[in-house]
């Protein structure tokens, strides 16, 4: 598997942090392997791979006879195990660029930077070419920008994988900042890392059996909650301070960004799509976004513990806390959490 690697994109002075990440994995994936499939499979696996980075390091065609000969001598079973154990060091290899990427982004943006590509520099753009924000406001008004999300079938990642390999870049970037007692941070941290790094392995690649469109609609909907559901409301505080105003238009008018999904409804013929499905389809989205909204309301009564006695509601509030009929006394003071609970 060839690995989509970023190092050449990367013109930064220390790229030593993403060095020790890829050290790291690999070393913890290296025990893993020796652990379920024994020292001999380890070694067979890393003599393949020293010979194949020289080869293509120096193209020297006398390290390719060696790396062919090796090649030709594993077997069937022990192949699959060759070519799973590259292909993960590709994955996690990517998980440590991408993490390299986000920290400097962050040192970027900590030094007063601007990322290239973000909302910040496409409006330094605008202004340095004469638009105004009010141009952009009249833009935004009459636009529509519709990412489409499509069940293509190359894409067989499986969510389980998708996963654990977010929790790993997650615990990538907690090294970087050590709490106080740093030592016992840093083993616990590498012990999960490892127990991650394990259930990679011992969990299966791909699918044995092609996705149902049911499958399908359930796998975009959680990239709907692990990227969309929490990014739109960030990008439109972010276009209302830049814009001075609120760029959401008022109902029954569109917002100007808005999602879109042929999964469950493209009638093009699919064998397995109905009314029925591109019902389900929409159930779906509607149930996806609603448990969204629901859980933020939630969170909401958690932060919101004004009493009424110390911050006296007004008449609204008051209005949307007796709507609630919640009758709790521990809440009787509390008009947001009164109002949430309605």
């Amino acid at each position: 598997t060839q690995p989509h690697s970023k190092s050449a994109r990367m013109t930064t002075k220390d790229d030593s942090a993403v060095r020790d990440d890829i050290r790291l994995l690999g070393r913890l994936l290296g025990d893993v392997l020796k652990a379920y499939e024994g020292p001999a499979m380890y070694e067979a696996i890393e003599e393949i791979r020293q010979t194949s980075t020289r080869f293509r390091r120096h193209g020297d065609p006398a390290d390719a006879r060696p790396l062919d000969r090796l090649l030709r001598k594993v077997s069937r079973d022990a192949t699959i195990s060759v070519v799973r154990a590259f292909s993960y060091f590709s994955h996690l290899a990517n998980i440590a660029e991408d993490q390299h990427l986000l920290r400097e982004r962050r040192r970027l943006r900590a030094g007063g930077g601007v990322l290239p590509g973000s909302l910040a520099a496409t409006f330094d753009l605008l202004a340095g070419r004469g638009i105004t924000a009010a141009q952009v406001r009249e833009l935004l008004a009459q636009a529509c920008l519709m990412p489409v999300l499509t069940a293509h079938p190359t894409e067989v990642r499986r969510k389980s994988i998708l996963d654990t390999e977010r929790e790993i870049a997650a615990l990538l970037r907690q090294r970087e900042s050590p709490a106080e007692d740093a030592d016992d941070d840093a083993q616990a941290g590498e012990e999960r890392l490892h127990a991650l790094v394990a259930t990679l392995w011992r969990t299966r690649m791909l699918r044995p059996q092609k996705l149902t469109v049911h499958d399908e609609i359930a796998n975009a909907l959680s990239y709907w909650r692990t990227t969309f559901l929490g990014q739109l409301p960030s990008l439109y505080g972010e276009l209302e301070r830049r814009l001075g105003g609120a760029v959401l238009p008022a109902l029954p008018r569109q917002p100007f960004l808005r999602l879109g999904s042929w999964i469950g409804g493209d009638r093009d013929g699919h064998p397995h799509v109905s009314t029925a499905t591109m019902r389900a389809a929409l159930a779906a989205q509607a149930t996806t976004v609603f448990e969204h909204y629901l859980g933020e309301v939630h969170a909401l009564g958690a932060e919101l513990s004004m009493s009424a006695l110390l911050s006296p509601p007004g008449p609204a509030l008051q209005a949307l806390a007796d709507a609630g009929h919640d009758r709790s006394p521990q809440r009787a003071d509390e008009p947001y959490r009164r109002a949430l609970t309605g």
